[in-house]
């Protein structure tokens, strides 16, 4: 185990000093391109405009035959184009995988000044983020690299669950974590082939009642302990999270649900993997402005969160004071990007 004393202290000579706190922006959605093919990267500028995040995949859905043109297109997109407030990430290949040490050396000698996170896919235990901290640490010496690039784990095996805690205080260079839930799935042996979302099998039903001949069947939320579990270690270690692919592109109601219960539960965001997928993550992951508006009034009424007020017949105290500084907080990094929510907002 690192020692606090030496915590922060940069991993190679003239690698940049990590950060303290994590960069403070919107991460509404992590959207999802694949570099190989030319007429998307032609159009990453313009849809960088609409995202909080870009992401470049380079693993899992990109075709063996691919990979390296997935690589070199991507460090194209960023060597080409300057994307402002909009974040720059890149998912890797397992690290187990052929391709993961050019991934890093490569992207990092070309691009590594205009890049802000690696995700790295199916961490299992803090060993795979310190590897990962160390060798990125010796690229960004070696290639004078100015800012700490962050590193992303992705939940996707029982042992990564089991390990979330640890690989969140693995490294100052932790980002935050996202749920694979295809991926964990399989790990855990779990009877489905959906890509995220619910089940219509798993759920509650409802006692027998005399006269009735159906009994109400609930279905319930597959993900709901993981991603307790994930927001849990991640707040504890000032880290964000994030829910993963839903991959019915076609099921943008049931996508809505799966976001909102995600948003509702603390994560920052989730990944988008098509164009509407964006527009609802902005949608859910942006607070209401109705519930903007009362958190103001509740600032308002306690200006340093001490006392009680009571604001339309409803009594408000300490605790819902944090509540309201947390949708006032969240809805002032949207309003950075969102003219529109900024005005709606009041802010």
């Amino acid at each position: 185990m690192k020692l606090p004393v030496h915590f922060y202290k940069p991993l190679a000579i003239g690698a940049p000093p990590p950060l303290r706190e994590l960069p403070v922006r919107p991460e509404r959605m992590i959207h999802f391109f694949p570099p190989h093919i030319e007429k998307i990267r032609a159009k990453v500028p313009e849809t960088a405009r609409r995202c909080d995040v870009m992401c470049g995949n380079l693993e899992d859905a990109i075709p063996i035959e691919s990979k390296e043109a997935a690589r070199a297109g991507f460090i194209e997109v960023l060597e080409n184009n300057d994307f402002g407030d909009t974040g720059m990430w890149v998912r890797i290949n397992a690290l187990n995988s052929p391709w993961v040490l050019d991934d890093l050396s490569e992207i990092i000698k070309h691009v590594g000044n205009k890049l802000d996170v690696i995700m790295i896919p199916k961490v299992e235990g803090p060993w795979d983020i310190h590897f990962v901290d160390q060798y990125v640490a010796l690229l960004e010496a070696k290639y004078a690299i100015r800012k700490p690039i962050l590193l992303h784990a992705l939940l996707e095996t029982a042992q990564g669950v089991t390990n979330v805690e640890a690989i969140c205080g693995a490294s100052p260079r932790m980002h935050g974590l996202s749920l694979g839930p295809a991926d964990l799935a399989a790990s855990r042996g779990m009877k489905t082939t959906r890509v995220g979302g619910g089940h219509p099998g798993y759920g509650v039903l409802a006692d027998a009642q005399e006269a009735q001949e159906q009994r109400a069947f609930f279905q319930q939320d597959l993900w709901h302990y993981t991603v307790a579990r994930m927001v849990d270690a991640a707040v504890a270690h000032g880290l964000h999270s994030f829910y993963g692919p839903f991959g019915d592109l076609k099921d943008e109601a049931a996508c809505e649900a799966q976001f909102r219960n995600a948003f509702l539960m603390g994560c920052s965001g989730a990944w988008s993997l098509a164009p509407n997928q964006i527009a609802i993550a902005k949608r859910v992951f942006s607070p209401d402005v109705k519930e903007v508006l009362f958190a103001k009034r509740i600032l308002e009424a306690m200006p340093d969160g001490s006392g009680v007020a009571t604001i339309d017949g409803k009594m408000q105290d300490d605790a819902t004071w944090k509540q309201a500084r947390v949708i006032v907080d969240l809805a002032s990094l949207v309003a950075r990007r969102d003219p529109d929510l900024a005005a709606a907002y009041g802010l």
